[in-house]
Parts: C-alpha cells; sequence; structure tokens
C-alpha cells in the first residue's frame, strides 16, 4: 500500500517549506514514508550518512527541523559519529528546535537526557506488530493514536527526567513514546517503514525473526494490511502537529 500524500499540499514547491535535517545510520537507509510526506509539505530533505563519513551541522539554525531513524547501532556504542550525533540533538534541546528520534534516534534522545537505554532482561524483542495506547498526556497531544504499529528492536528505554510518556505498551517494552520540552520527541516504533522496505528487512534480516518474542514474517505482512492506515492517518497528523512545535521565533522574540 503507498504512502498517502497529504491533502493540503496544494502547489507548495519542493523545498519551499524549508529544510529538513534526515540523519540515518546505514549507507543505503532511507526516511521512507516520513521522507515522502515531509516532500509532500514542500520540505527539502538533507539526507545525512554519518556512519559513512557525512558530517553533521553544528546548529539546526537552517533547518526546520530534524529526524534521526533508527539503525542496527546500539545507543550505548563508543562510535565517534554517534557522538556527534548526540551533540546534535543537545543542540536541538538547546534550541528548541523541532526533533524527532524514532526507535535508535529515540534511544538517543533518552540517552542525551540522561535516561537509561538497555535490552530486555530476558533477551526479548519486538519485531513485527504490537499494540501500543496512549497515556493521558499523549491523548491531550493528539486525539487519535494507531493501535498497533510496526517494531523492530531489542532494545528499550526509560523516560528521563524532564519527558513526558506519550505512548505505553503492556508487552516487553513499556515506553513507546516521550515528548522531551515543546518539539522534541522519541517513538519506539517505525511508522516510516513502507511495504517494500517490510519486505525487505524481513528478508535481510530474517535472522531477526528467531528472536524471543519476534513474529514470524507473515505476520509482518499481514500486520501491514490490517493496521497501517491508521498509522498512515497518525504519521501525517503528527508530522503536522510536530512542525508547529518550533519555538525558536518565540525566543529570538523574547530576547
Amino acid at each position: 500500500m503507498a504512502a498517502s500524500v497529504p491533502s493540503s499540499t496544494g502547489d507548495i514547491k519542493p523545498g519551499e517549506a524549508g529544510r529538513i535535517l534526515i540523519v540515518v545510520h546505514q549507507a543505503h537507509s532511507t526516511p521512507g514514508r516520513v521522507g515522502l510526506k515531509l516532500t509532500a509539505l514542500g520540505y527539502e530533505l538533507d539526507i545525512r550518512r554519518p556512519c559513512i563519513g557525512h558530517g553533521l551541522p553544528k546548529n539546526l539554525d537552517e533547518y526546520a527541523g530534524a529526524v534521526m531513524f533508527g539503525g542496527p547501532q546500539s545507543a550505548n556504542d563508543c562510535e565517534p559519529y554517534l557522538a556527534g550525533e548526540m551533540d546534535l540533538i543537545g543542540c536541538a534541546l538547546k534550541e528548541e528546535a523541532p526533533f524527532l528520534g524514532i526507535c535508535l534516534g529515540a534511544q538517543m534522545l533518552v540517552r542525551q537526557l540522561g535516561g537509561k537505554v538497555a535490552p530486555h532482561r530476558e533477551g526479548r524483542a519486538e519485531i513485527g506488530y504490537y499494540p501500543i495506547q496512549p497515556t493521558g498526556a499523549g491523548t491531550q497531544l493528539m486525539d487519535a493514536w494507531p493501535g498497533h504499529v510496526y517494531q523492530w528492536h531489542r532494545e528499550g528505554f526509560d523516560v528521563p527526567a524532564g519527558a513526558e510518556m506519550l505512548a505505553r505498551s503492556d508487552g516487553d517494552f513499556e515506553v513507546q513514546a516521550i515528548r522531551a520540552g515543546q518539539s522534541a520527541f522519541g517513538i519506539q516504533f517505525h511508522p516510516e517503514v513502507t511495504r517494500l522496505m517490510i519486505h525487505r528487512w524481513t528478508t535481510k534480516a530474517a535472522h531477526r525473526l528467531e528472536l524471543p518474542g519476534a513474529q514470524p514474517r507473515e505476520a509482518h505482512i499481514a500486520g501491514r494490511f490490517l493496521y497501517d492506515d491508521a498509522v498512515d492517518c497518525w504519521l501525517e497528523a503528527f508530522l503536522d502537529l510536530w512542525l508547529k512545535t518550533d519555538r525558536r521565533s518565540e525566543a529570538l522574540a523574547a530576547e
């Protein structure tokens, strides 16, 4: 099923709305449906791959926001390029620029905030579609959340000081979405996945499907047909809300 295009884009030209910094963690990774929706909204995507030597900007002055995606690394790894990504998150928090961390990106946000990222104590994983539910804070932020979301992770995180939990699970990894301040969000799940991405992940990383708690490949395919429309609608509404959290103009006006 193709990702839907926001109906309110009109005649917006690519780049007219500004630039979004995209950070991915493998040489051939893409921003998937998140990238498609941001492009449809008129944003230019500046895609950086620090894992293969791409540099990162020192600040987000020239960007409308930044999205940091998942990857095979751990937020606890000591690679120099990951330290640079942590610095970028710290800059986004300080500037109150819109920041969205997805899976590994969310875990790095938690680390930057002083929280804990760790594997499940019994070695379990969430790989496939799993139920979540919004907290009171999540419902206050948005009316509708998807009932099931796509996951691909073996590590989870807590709610660091200064953050609030927006979505949770009764399963192996409780914390599913957080907000820090007004502009920084972290989500454990993967709303960016397209049909082709699910096929690619479940083929190239089929060995991961043998982990305790992981779902078989056929459940991933079936889950997309069952749950993806709700995820797509949520993502469109969420990105619109997220892009409106930029507090930098208010900060400049107050100076």
